[in-house]
């Protein structure tokens, strides 16, 4: 936040074409006069560099997946993100509009608390020596491996820091942080993760093998993957937002990204709140005095 009265510089991000985001733009908008200054309001996609570096902070309307894509590129520019849900769970998206603006003040003031979270880099590239890499994107929650049609098992080669870990057979895997550990990760099976940690879950997807647990590993470690048995539709994707194709030639490598990206969490509510009224985290058996 910028020391003395000036205003603080906000930009707005959402997709208008949804009717929801629409109205709340709208209502924001309404709001923030004279409250703060709207740099822009767009599309992440379409928010220059140059933008970003002059903000206070993010609105983010939408839901979680919002929030990622905008995490992203927020995560360069090092802009605490503020989620607003418009969208059905809000892990990630903490405030509802109401609670964005009763908290208002105590946001740009800075009393709410603004969580580090650390992010991932994949890289693909293929085996050969030198070979340069041909895809590279941020991980805010994971970076996940899918068998794809024709839907045979595929084999993937885990290896952690240069050492072979083990080999797994099934319909894949999955490196998360400790964000996406509430997510892809916990759905497989894979423990829940504080979100301000630094570590990585391995976790694989249907495994053939009963002995086959989640693994969580320290930040600092690599994580190496190659297959020996794929099909013609396996597929590496980002976040379940970017995806490309991988093949028997390649190696995706899994590291943490130098950058994090910031989120203000709502002081309402802490992460085990949240666990247990979005998920259900920890609820008690319903007993028939009950």
């Amino acid at each position: 936040m910028r020391q003395g009265k000036s205003l603080p510089r906000l930009v707005m991000f959402g997709d208008p074409a949804r009717g929801s985001v629409a109205e709340a733009i709208q209502d924001f908008s309404q709001f923030l006069k004279d409250k703060a200054k709207v740099v822009a309001v767009c599309d992440i996609s379409e928010c220059r560099a140059e933008i970003l570096r002059e903000i206070d902070f993010a609105v983010v309307l939408g839901g979680d997946g919002s929030i990622i894509s905008a995490a992203r590129t927020l995560s360069e520019a090092r802009v605490p993100v503020i989620g607003v849900n418009l969208g059905k769970l809000g892990f990630l998206a903490e405030f509802s509009a109401a609670e964005f603006k009763k908290w208002y003040n105590g946001i740009i003031s800075g009393k709410a608390p603004v969580e580090k979270r650390m992010i991932l880099s994949c890289r693909v590239s293929d085996k050969s020596k030198g070979s340069p890499q041909r895809f590279h994107s941020k991980a805010v929650n994971d970076v996940y491996i899918t068998a794809g049609p024709p839907y045979h098992v595929i084999e993937l080669n885990i290896s952690v820091d240069g050492e072979h870990v083990a080999s797994c057979v099934g319909d894949g895997l999955i490196v998360s942080t400790p964000t996406g550990s509430t997510a892809y990760n916990l759905s497989a099976g894979g423990p829940i993760l504080a979100g301000a940690m630094e570590a990585m879950v391995i976790t694989p997807i249907c495994p053939h093998s009963l002995s086959f647990r989640p693994i969580v590993i320290g930040a600092a470690n690599v994580v190496q993957i190659s297959a020996t048995r794929l099909n013609e539709g396996t597929t590496v994707s980002v976040d379940g937002q970017v995806s490309t194709g991988l093949s028997l030639r390649d190696v995706v490598t899994v590291a943490k990204e130098k950058c994090s990206f910031l989120i203000v969490d709502n002081p309402a509510r802490t992460r085990w709140d949240t666990l247990a009224t979005k998920l259900g985290w920890a609820k008690k058996p319903k007993y028939e005095s009950e």
